[in-house]
């Protein structure tokens, strides 16, 4: 029974807006007092450490009692849930300390899970070491919401098992080898933080992440993982290791630098490219295509799910999309860009005046706002969901939870904010990807007989036919040679339209045959030109005006990314030594 003595607005809207905190406090009525009190006290690592002192005071024990360890993790996470929603709800939290705080409780529960298991492990089968005899630790990376410090107040958790070498373990009566002991400890993690029992649970654990999802195994040595990484990475696991983060060894331990310098060896030149890579737009766009039929055909099979606002058109993922295309694009040539929140990377592109500033905060008001919602529809019941509910006496308590304390708003008004919300964030993501197909290059081969005119392009038509049967265009990939020839046709029928004045056309094109046939092998050169118009425009505008602009670009491709500005184009015509 919840104390009726304790009267205070912040807990009458916790309890009216989450069906979880009002079963809880009834539950353990005695973490009221303790609850409201500490309400205004932002919750950050500090008050964590607090909350677990229960928990620590059980893993420093010579044999931890793993029954009463599982016991104290949930009841402390119980704890940090209901401060965090109480705070959250009346206004006094932002998102940052929702995610931190929640991200910072997940590091520390796995690293105490993995300190327990050890002690645990160690009488019976050993432990893995290293060359030097010390103990080798299990390597887990946080990926997703967990490695971007971004966890929402019931998100599962995203993690790889990783270690260091092969070998058997030693100091136990029994010996196992290296990946039998860290697979076990893997799923004796996963259990322990997972499983549900009359406390709860600590954290849902995923690890689909890993190389081969579900098909793979538990755990890999970092050879494994680089092998897996370079034979069959694929694109959208680039994106997905941008968030991965190391989280045991814990930060500021021993064995962490030496750890997260072996793994940053593997993962940079995985995620990260050496040169300007527009090459990612297409295939971030092929894969939110594919994610966003996913979630509408989930959307249609289930009642009350017909509106997602993580996975559907303007979510949080099209935001999240957004920023990891300029992270992946940039990253390799810019460290800056090496770097996890969202909210940093759109500010990062604000500062760099790579996005115009209105648009960069109109997202990050998006940004926040959604991530709000999510934890609103979240805390209700300690549910896993992003769906807007159907109930209108849910959607009302909604509406009202998000007006914020001592504020009413009717539901239409808040269906209005998020539409609004939703829309901006739509629209700049289709600009940003380019998604109106009659302003992107087409992606189909071209006629068969297709060929310049040759009226108006006499040599060019030559040299098209020559090109035709050429074993460079053979050794193209299907893709580049696809883009190649669609470049090409648009060229021509742009300088048919806009003939040149100074330089016959044919000597135009003739000019950007050079060009295409020197970044041929480069596929990220051939995307900058295929995604972006302008950039086409804008190194056709050069190739007329320069015949030396022509030669300098052909011999320098990585100016095309400057094309991308029509400024820096003509900068680069009237003070080429700048460049």
């Amino acid at each position: 029974m919840i104390p009726m003595t304790i009267n205070d607005p912040r807990l009458s809207t916790l309890l009216e807006h989450s069906a979880y905190a009002s079963r809880w406090l009834a539950a353990q009525p005695q973490w009221v007092e303790g609850l409201v009190s500490g309400a205004n006290t932002p919750i950050d690592s500090a008050v964590i450490e607090k909350i677990l002192e229960p928990v620590y005071q059980v893993l420093n024990q010579e044999s931890p009692n793993l029954e009463v360890l599982s016991s104290q993790l949930r009841l402390s996470r119980q704890k940090l849930m209901l401060g965090l929603a109480l705070r959250d709800l009346s206004g006094l939290a932002d998102v940052s300390e929702v995610t931190c705080a929640m991200s910072y409780f997940a590091e520390r529960v796995v690293a105490i899970g993995v300190d327990a298991l050890h002690k645990d492990m160690y009488p019976m089968v050993g432990e893995p070491q290293a060359q030097d005899g010390q103990y080798s630790p299990i390597i887990i990376v946080g990926m997703g919401k967990l490695g971007g410090l971004e966890l929402n107040l019931s998100s599962d958790i995203d993690l790889i098992f990783l270690y260091e070498h092969e070998g058997d373990t030693q100091g136990g009566p029994k010996s196992l080898s290296y990946h039998e002991w860290f697979t076990r400890m893997g799923k004796r993690l996963i259990k322990l933080l997972a499983e549900h029992d009359e406390n709860g649970f600590v954290f849902r654990v995923d690890m689909r992440l890993r190389p081969n999802g579900d098909s793979g195994p538990l755990v890999c040595s970092l050879d494994m993982l680089e092998e897996y990484l370079l034979v069959q990475g694929r694109e959208w696991e680039r994106y997905a290791w941008i968030k991965g983060r190391l989280i045991a060894p814990l930060p500021g331990s021993l064995d962490f630098a030496h750890c997260e310098r072996e793994l940053d060896q593997l993962i940079r030149p995985f995620v990260y490219r050496r040169h300007l890579d527009y090459g990612v737009i297409a295939s971030i766009r092929e894969l939110h295509a594919q994610i966003q039929h996913e979630a509408e055909k989930r959307s249609s099979h289930h009642h009350g799910r017909s509106r997602d606002i993580k996975l559907g058109r303007g979510g949080i993922r099209e935001i999240e999309f957004l920023a990891q295309m300029f992270q992946l694009m940039r990253g390799g040539t810019d460290p800056r860009f090496r770097i996890r929140p969202t909210l940093e990377v759109l500010e990062l592109l604000k500062q760099q005046e790579i996005l115009p500033a209105n648009e960069v905060d109109e997202l990050k008001k998006a940004y926040v706002y959604l991530r709000r919602l999510e934890h609103r529809i979240q805390v209700w019941e300690d549910q896993q969901t992003h769906y807007l509910p159907e109930d209108e006496v849910a959607r009302s308590r909604l509406a009202a939870s998000m007006g914020g304390p001592d504020q009413t708003q009717e539901q239409a008004t808040f269906l209005s904010e998020l539409d609004q919300h939703q829309a901006a964030v739509a629209l700049y993501f289709e600009k940003a990807f380019v998604l109106d197909d009659a302003a992107r290059l087409d992606s189909a081969s071209l006629p068969a007989g297709w060929e310049p005119d040759g009226a108006l392009f006499p040599e060019s038509a030559a040299r098209w036919l020559a090109w035709a049967d050429s074993s460079k265009q053979r050794q193209l990939p299907e893709k580049s040679r696809v883009i190649f020839n669609n470049l090409i046709r648009k060229a021509a029928d742009s300088l048919q339209v806009d003939q040149p004045i100074a330089i016959s056309a044919d000597q135009t094109l003739l000019r950007f045959f050079d060009l295409l046939e020197a970044v041929a092998r480069r596929s990220a050169y051939l995307s900058i030109l295929s995604e972006y118009p302008q950039a086409l425009s804008n190194v056709l505008a050069l190739l007329k005006a320069s015949q030396w602009g022509a030669e300098y670009l052909t011999r320098h491709p990585h100016l095309l990314d400057y094309l991308l500005n029509s400024r820096t184009e003509k900068a680069l015509i009237e003070n080429p030594e700048q460049y």
